[in-house]
């Protein structure tokens, strides 16, 4: 399985994220960093990634050809993580065929209602691999 996380900004998400996949998927993933921004990729590549790409170009060419998509909801919101998330980079996020998995972090102004206040990021990080792995069938 194929999986493209994104995160901006320094990239702290996206490496707590992939930190907790590699440590739960020993092998038979693939994981993707894909950064708003270079800070951002090289913490997700430090944090294990398999492999890494920079910026709108990277993120709309890769979006597609995922199986799983990861990151805080504003990954689908244009103009996002103080600006770093261009309209094209949330386009190919939403209109990608990959199953998407976010956190609901509402930083962006986007509130899911029915979602518990105030939890911890870890705790959410949490959820999301064990997500993923219902979703891989492990």
């Amino acid at each position: 399985m194929r999986i493209a996380v994104i995160d901006g900004q320094g990239g702290g998400i996206g490496k707590s994220i992939i930190e907790k996949l590699k440590k739960e998927f020993s092998s038979n993933l693939e994981v993707l960093a894909l950064g708003t921004n270079a800070l951002a990729t090289f913490a997700m590549l430090k944090a294990g990634a398999d492999e890494g790409a920079t910026g709108e170009n990277a993120i709309t060419v890769n979006a597609p050809n995922v199986d799983v998509i990861v990151g805080v909801i504003g990954i689908i919101s244009a103009n996002s993580m103080l600006g770093e998330l261009t309209p094209a980079m949330a386009r190919a996020v939403s209109e990608s065929p990959a199953r998407k998995m976010l956190l609901p972090l509402n930083r962006c102004g986007i509130e899911v209602v029915g979602t518990p206040k105030n939890v911890p990021l870890p705790r959410l990080v949490e959820e999301l691999v064990e997500r993923v792995k219902e979703y891989s069938g492990r």
